[in-house]
């Protein structure tokens, strides 16, 4: 898998109960286990790294992990069974594979369909991308005037110029959209909003980004996925929750 990060983990060592409701957790540890370890062959080949696997974790990752879904913008049926949680920087390149290379299969085979509904919450990396933040914030403000439908356009257009982010091409963009969000992102009006996605991923264990969970709709555990992840990966997990 491929991440940017900015800081270590650190593991916590807990004592399990199992309880019969939470079989399911652990019946799909083995399935996780399998999944990542066959992306990582599948994607570095004879050692040298290609595709969406870039090195191998120096640590065993938890298979759960706990997040909840806020009030962010929501993709799909909101009664779907299967919620999916992203947190996202737009300024992130890996972010931005995932999103050409893994999301729009995803959409087509689970978004749309009503199978699984996505979550997208905002974790710039601010120290290494500078307009990750004010991109996050322009796309809530998009949101405020348009819903979610208008806040996933801007979310596709800002990936698809990530490589030319700057103030004046995110305003434009969301001008095309037919929004001005000038005097809401000059005012810094949804910077805690975006703040407090950030501090929730890295509370919820993930310290760089692309970072996923993976879990039924109505709970706060789920499994976590680090990194950019192909397609079957995802496939394998949500069709285990199912």
């Amino acid at each position: 898998m491929e991440e940017e990060n900015f800081g270590g983990n650190k593991e916590e060592e807990k004592s399990i109960t199992i309880k019969k409701s939470d079989l399911w957790k652990y019946s799909t540890f083995l399935l996780v286990a399998v999944v990542l370890i066959g992306a990582f062959f599948m994607f570095t080949g004879n050692g040298t790294p290609t595709g969406n696997v870039v090195q191998q974790p120096t640590q065993q990752e938890p298979t759960t992990a706990s997040a909840k879904v806020d009030d962010d913008a929501v993709l799909g049926n909101k009664d779907a069974p299967i919620t999916i949680i992203e947190f996202s920087d737009y300024q992130c390149p890996y972010c931005g594979r995932h999103f050409v290379e893994t999301f729009p299969q995803l959409k087509k085979d689970y978004i749309d369909t009503g199978k699984v509904k996505l979550v997208f919450r905002d974790f710039p990396l601010t120290q290494i991308h500078p307009m990750a933040q004010p991109s996050a914030e322009a796309a809530e403000c998009v949101r405020e005037k348009g819903g979610d439908d208008a806040y996933w356009k801007m979310h596709d257009k800002l990936f698809e110029n990530q490589a030319t982010l700057s103030i004046d091409s995110i305003k434009s963009m969301a001008k095309d959209l037919g929004y001005d969000v000038s005097s809401c992102l000059d005012s810094g009006k949804y910077k805690n909003e975006v703040l407090k996605d950030s501090a929730d991923a890295q509370t919820a264990g993930y310290q760089g980004t692309p970072g996923f969970l993976i879990m039924k709709s109505g709970e706060t555990e789920g499994i976590p996925l680090k990194g950019a992840y192909p397609y079957d990966t995802f496939k394998q997990i949500i069709d285990s929750l199912a």
